[in-house]
């Protein structure tokens, strides 16, 4: 799947369902059960290498990952792949050279974290044919800073989560992801942009929902407040992949209780 295919997903009005996803075996078995987004994250280096943030991943991990993920998806999924904390930071350039790694092991899009300071690889990314996807709100790779807490709960640093979202989306930013912040923000936000916002921990309002895979499945010891473990009830993973799904595009989840 390629980015026209879905925008045209959100152009119909159709939620966008998304899912982590970090090898072949689940790659098929999402894109069987009618997942948009493929979210190579960085996530992996707490789900799968057991580390306690995503820092410790690297740029030739995110790439192998991504590799399997796409030859997974054989095309039936669009895959966002994180370019990784440290292989961006540093200038436009860097950015350029981790993104095309990535893009070349399979990923459709990349993903990276931050608001104005990242407007200007945004814009050197996309006028070199690289779509992007921001990451505002909850920023992992920022944890040392922020902890695992929800963000722009306060007049002052909603309205530069506003404005980041504009920045982002006026250098060339295709998507919004948006993590743990009040749902009322994410609405507002959602309403102001004319790409697509994917929500996680940001209420219904978005254009659509992203989990970690392995909260959806209810492997995660402590789940953040906005997971649902969809396996509860569901006689196998697929049954709960198709719920997920089916929830997302129906506009049953995220619910009051998986919102700030």
């Amino acid at each position: 799947m390629f980015l026209p295919q879905l925008m045209a997903l959100v152009e119909k009005g159709e939620k966008l369902a998304a899912l982590t996803c970090y090898d072949a075996s689940f790659a098929r078995l999402l894109t069987d059960n009618g997942v948009d987004i493929l979210l190579v994250g960085d996530s992996l280096g707490m789900t799968v290498q057991g580390h306690g943030t995503t820092l410790a991943v690297t740029l030739e991990q995110m790439a192998y990952h991504t590799e399997a993920v796409a030859r997974g998806a054989n095309g039936r999924a669009f895959i966002v792949a994180d370019l990784p904390f440290g292989a961006y930071q540093q200038s436009p350039q860097q950015a350029f050279a981790a993104a095309a790694r990535l893009l070349t092991a399979g990923a459709n899009m990349v993903k990276l974290e931050g608001g104005a300071v990242m407007v200007e690889s945004v814009r050197f990314l996309v006028q070199r044919g690289i779509p992007v996807c921001g990451h505002l709100g909850l920023l992992p790779q920022s944890v040392n800073t922020t902890g695992y807490r929800s963000q722009a709960r306060e007049g002052s640093a909603a309205a530069r989560l506003i404005e980041d979202a504009a920045s982002l989306e006026n250098a060339g930013a295709q998507m919004l992801v948006l993590e743990s912040i009040p749902a009322v923000l994410a609405g507002e936000a959602t309403q102001r942009l004319g790409i697509p916002s994917i929500g996680i921990g940001a209420g219904p309002d978005c254009n659509g929902q992203v989990l970690v895979l392995n909260d959806l499945l209810g492997l995660t010891e402590k789940p953040p407040r906005f997971a649902k473990d969809f396996m509860e009830g569901a006689w196998n993973i697929a049954n709960a992949v198709s719920g997920y799904v089916a929830a997302v595009k129906g506009g049953e989840f995220p619910g009051r209780e998986h919102s700030f």
